[in-house]
C-alpha cells in the first residue's frame, strides 16, 4: 500500500476493466472515459488535490512482483477539530478477494488515521447485502451503528447501506 500517484493511471484502468463487471453491483454509474487511463489521470488529479487540501488520503493497493494495482483504498471526508473523523471506501482485485488484502489495508489506514492525523473514529458504509466487505470490516475493528435508507445511488438504484465505525481512541483534540 503507498500513496496514489499519477503513474498509476494506465495500471488502475486496466485493473477497474477488468474488474467492471464484479465491481458493477457495488459501484455508482462509471462513464466509459473513467476505465481510460485518461480518465483514471484525471480522476487521481483529483485525488491529489483533496489531499494536498487535507480532506483525503487516496492509496493503491500494490502487487509487489510486478508492481500492478491490485485495489485502492481511501480515507476521505477527514474533519478535524472536535469532531477528528474520517470516511472509508476500498475495492479489491476479485482475483485477491478472500486474501486478507482489503483487511490489512485497512487496518493500516486506521493506524494512519490515528497515529499520523490524530482522529477519533474512522467510518464506512456496505450495501446490506455486501457480506465481504461487512467481514473485512468486522476484522478491522469495525462496529455497525445503523442503517441508512437509500443512502448511494449504487448500480442504478439508491440504496440502503450498513454503516460502521472503528473508534480509535478517547484522548481530546489536540487542534
Amino acid at each position: 500500500m503507498r500513496e496514489v500517484s499519477l503513474g498509476d493511471a494506465a495500471g488502475l484502468a486496466e485493473t477497474l476493466r477488468r474488474n467492471r463487471v464484479s465491481m458493477r453491483p457495488f459501484e455508482p454509474y462509471r462513464s466509459e472515459e473513467f476505465y481510460t487511463e485518461h480518465g483514471q489521470r484525471e480522476r487521481i488529479s483529483g485525488l491529489i488535490a483533496e489531499r494536498e487540501a487535507g480532506r483525503l488520503r487516496p492509496y493503491v493497493l500494490i502487487e509487489t512482483a510486478t508492481g500492478t494495482p491490485v485495489g485502492a483504498i481511501n480515507l476521505g471526508s477527514i474533519a478535524l477539530g472536535p469532531f477528528r473523523s474520517g470516511g472509508l471506501g476500498y475495492w479489491v482485485d476479485q482475483e485477491w478477494a478472500g486474501r486478507g488484502l482489503a483487511t490489512a489495508a485497512v487496518k493500516e489506514v486506521c493506524r494512519i488515521a490515528r497515529e499520523e492525523l490524530g482522529l477519533h473514529r474512522v467510518e464506512a458504509g456496505t450495501l446490506v447485502d455486501n457480506t465481504a466487505s461487512q467481514r473485512v470490516l468486522a476484522k478491522a475493528g469495525f462496529e455497525q451503528y445503523g442503517t441508512a435508507p437509500k443512502y448511494l445511488h449504487i448500480n442504478g438504484a439508491w440504496r440502503d447501506h450498513r454503516l460502521f465505525q472503528r473508534l480509535l481512541h478517547d484522548d481530546p483534540p489536540t487542534d
